[in-house]
Parts: structure tokens; sequence; C-alpha cells
């Protein structure tokens, strides 16, 4: 098996759907691994931090193939991979991380240690990440496997509600480590900056975690309409009353307990 496809970036405002290589059980370096799969890509999201390579507000080079937003089939397991098997369907985080350095032991696997010769932390698919081969493709290899993936334990409901999961990669998990980073508990007053997709998922995150109210800003109003259809408190930051006022028109003061910054660029 040798034929691929990806999502290619060739230049601002320009990608490609284009031939790519099919992957190998190799880093960036070329060195080859043990501990990776390779993965048949059965569902993948385009997130704004895409948009901002595409829409050149980033040193993206030409060539770069996209994607860090992944969902799988294990289709070649390596040598050292343990808890993973071919077929399995699993959930891939955005990040690249190796699981094992002082970064990683201490839960911040997005400034990985070991998957970047250039600095701190990696990711599929992203400029300046470590080189990794992006998601938007047919096939994909994943490192540090056993570290790194979410084997869904039911294959056959999973793919029932795959676009659903499919969310698990980066969506869902980052706005809820938002949400729990803003310390919400339960009885707060939340107030999430940004109506998109992350937004949204830290104002259903914060809804999870107990709060008392939820409120959404942005600009955009047919995102406000979606968050209002979704039984969201909001505000619209195009009208001339300020945030404050707008907020103590729906909590009778200006504050919130809980602020998640959700905006992105």
């Amino acid at each position: 098996m040798s034929n691929n496809r990806g999502v290619v970036y060739i230049k601002p405002g320009i990608v490609e759907v284009q031939s790519i290589d099919f992957p190998q059980l190799k880093n960036p370096q070329g060195r080859k691994i043990g501990h990776g799969v390779i993965l048949k890509v059965v569902s993948t999201n385009i997130c704004g931090s895409d948009q901002h390579m595409v829409r050149g507000r980033t040193t993206a080079p030409a060539g770069l193939v996209l994607g860090h937003e992944i969902t799988g089939e294990v289709l070649e397991v390596g040598g050292d991979v343990e808890t993973l098997n071919k077929g399995d369907l699993v959930s891939v985080p955005f990040n690249v991380a190796c699981g094992r350095c002082r970064t990683c032991k201490e839960q911040h696997t997005g400034v990985c240690l070991n998957v970047n010769p250039a600095r701190a932390g990696g990711a599929y698919g992203y400029v300046d990440m470590g080189g990794w081969i992006g998601g938007q493709a047919e096939y994909v290899m994943v490192p540090y496997a056993d570290f790194n993936l979410l084997k869904f334990p039911d294959k056959a409901q999973a793919l029932e509600k795959i676009k659903d999961l499919t969310c698990l990669s980066d969506i869902l998990p980052t706005g809820y480590h938002g949400a729990v980073s803003a310390g919400v508990v339960p009885g707060t007053t939340v107030y999430v900056a940004g109506a998109g997709p992350v937004g949204l998922a830290a104002a259903a995150s914060a809804q999870l975690l107990g709060a008392a109210v939820v409120i959404v800003g942005d600009v955009n109003p047919k995102r406000l309409q979606h968050a209002r259809s979704v039984d969201f408190q909001t505000v619209d930051l195009s009208k001339d009353a300020a945030l404050d006022e707008q907020i103590a028109q729906i909590v009778g003061i200006p504050e919130v307990d809980c602020a998640i910054d959700a905006v992105g660029f």
C-alpha cells in the first residue's frame, strides 16, 4: 500500500489536495521508531489555527500537510507499542508528546521536551511544531502511541457518533481545559469570550461543571444566535453598551466569577 493524499499548504489563501508519501514509522528527522502507529484517518476537522496559516498570518512553509484534529483506525503497529492493536479506533490529541519528559510528567504535554528539536512543544501539521505530518490526509503516523492515543472501547458504537467524537481531538478538551483552568465550580457565573467552536465547548463544559450562569460574548450575530439556541446567555460586543453593562443586565452586577478567552487570535 503506497497511495496517500493530503491537504497541502501552497501559499497564503491557497491549499491543494495532493498525493503525498505514505507514512512510515519514522520521526521527522528520518529515524526509525518503534513506539508509533500508522492510522487510516476516519474523520478530521479544520481548526481556526489552520486558518491562521492559510491566511498568511504565520511563517508556514509551502508543502506543509495540514491537520491536527484526527480520529483514525490503527493500520500498522510499531514493535514497542503495547496497548493498541490493528483495527482499534482511536482519538488523537492535537499535540505530540512523549509522556516521559519532565514537562509531560507534570501534565504540561503542550511543551513536551522530546518532540521538537527547535523548541518545546510539537503538533501535527503546524508551522514550527516539529515537522510532524498533518492528519488532513488519508493516512498519518502517530508517535508515542501508547501515551498519545485514546482507544474507543466499543468501535461500532463510536462509529455511530463519529462526527461528535471527532471533537475529542481538540475542540472539546480545549474548551473543557479552559473552564477548569478558569476555576469553574458549581454556582459560579462564567463569561466566555468568543462564540466559535472552542468557545461553545468551553461554555458547555462550564455547564457540566455546574456553573449557575454562562454568558458568551462575540461580535458575530450568527454565532450569538446559535449560542442562544443552545441556552447560553449572550452579549453582543458590536453594540455601544460596554461589556460590564451588558453583564450587569444579566446577573445584576458588572462582574463574573470566572472568564475564559476563546477568541484565538
